[in-house]
């Protein structure tokens, strides 16, 4: 089979690039021809004999809207030359203008722009307006190329769900859930004065963007008041973000501890007891699955898709990922835990992860290639 998959990146450092590394590897590995439409790619990939590499650069503009723009025109013209020669075209979204056979969605930007969280139409500075010029347009392209793809692949249930509201059939829709690296997140023991982080203490960890209202930091630290016992390692570029003045007004500056972007979040998990993630609007979040790879306990919210996987035996689940007080009592219950249960639901988190690794997933996604291609 000659596939082509068009995506900004193919790469590990990035959660879509990810996907899309591990599937182009999948499909080596079957002997299928593989054509990458990228503006970055691994080495590994570039040299592979089976890999050809279509760059398409971004670089140098101005804002994310015009690198999109440029992005799908020039892969679009591409496309548009050589479409006859591949028997399966996998895209990402609204990424460009041509007609694919798979679209895969990590994101609708129709929901998020119905979303009671998005802000951005009661902002009206001019940053607020650009993210909801940005937002609508990507939802208007989305529903273009979902109605020209064979095969829709939502990265949860929750996806599905939000497809269907924009009019995708569901028998075109598959879900693929994303997978996890289960040698890089694993169980382990890492001495936390590593971060300056205190030692013989209950220690949650938040790690998102923390410059934004979406990820729903600003609902922890409010549980955290109920929660006196408690300390919070929080990961996250901290400039432009309101939280670490938050954290001050509510007297929680000795309790949380704001580290930064980090590279080094495998190691983090391993230090905390437990992941505390509510997220007001997430496709996926794999920060979950990454925490229940490590073995340790999370709290999410139901407007997290990857919320799907936690069962009662490994964390918990908020209705509503507003609501303080459950917040805190789930922040509480894992606090009261001795060491030996959250160990036990550590396990329970690992065994469900172990099902969702990412050579799993990017056989979901090849076998999907191969039952639609032309006979």
């Amino acid at each position: 089979m000659k596939l082509c998959i068009v995506t900004h990146k193919v790469v590990t450092g990035d959660g879509q690039g990810r996907v899309n590394y591990e599937v182009a590897w999948e499909a080596i590995r079957r002997g299928h021809q593989v054509t990458l439409l990228a503006s970055s790619v691994e080495l590994e990939l570039q040299q592979h004999s089976q890999v050809s590499w279509i760059s398409i650069p971004v670089k140098g503009y101005p804002l994310q809207l015009v690198r999109e723009i440029a992005f799908s025109t020039q892969s679009a013209w591409w496309l548009n030359k050589h479409q006859k020669d591949f028997d399966l075209i996998k895209l990402n979204g609204a990424i460009t203008s041509a007609r694919g056979d798979v679209n895969a969605v990590h994101f609708v930007h129709s929901s998020w722009l119905r979303s009671p969280f998005n802000l951005s139409a009661q902002n009206l500075s001019l940053r607020g307006t650009y993210q909801r010029f940005y937002t609508a347009l990507n939802a208007d392209w989305e529903r273009k190329a979902f109605d020209r793809a064979k095969v829709v692949v939502a990265v949860s249930e929750k996806v599905a769900q939000e497809l269907m509201a924009i009019g995708v059939p569901r028998d075109r829709i598959r879900v693929i859930l994303n997978g996890i690296d289960l040698q890089e997140f694993a169980p382990g023991i890492v001495d936390r004065q590593k971060w300056g982080l205190p030692e013989e203490v209950p220690l949650a960890l938040f790690a998102g963007d923390i410059r934004t209202p979406r990820k729903n930091l600003d609902t922890v630290l409010h549980s955290l008041v109920e929660v006196p016992q408690l300390h919070l390692g929080v990961v996250g570029g901290t400039a432009g973000s309101p939280y670490p003045e938050l954290a001050r007004s509510l007297n929680l500056e000795n309790r949380v501890h704001f580290l930064g972007f980090r590279q080094d979040v495998p190691d983090l998990m391993k230090a905390a007891d437990f992941l505390v993630f509510p997220s007001r609007y997430e496709p996926f979040g794999l920060v979950v699955l990454e925490a229940m790879a490590t073995g340790i306990p999370v709290v999410t919210a139901a407007t997290t898709g990857a919320a799907e996987l936690v069962t009662p035996d490994c964390g918990f689940v908020l209705p509503d990922s507003e609501d303080t007080q459950a917040l805190a009592e789930a922040l509480n219950q894992l606090v009261k835990c001795d060491r030996q249960q959250r160990q036990q639901m550590g396990q329970v988190a690992r065994t469900i992860a172990e099902q969702h690794s990412w050579a799993n997933m990017a056989r979901n996604y090849v076998n999907l290639f191969e039952e639609l291609k032309p006979c």
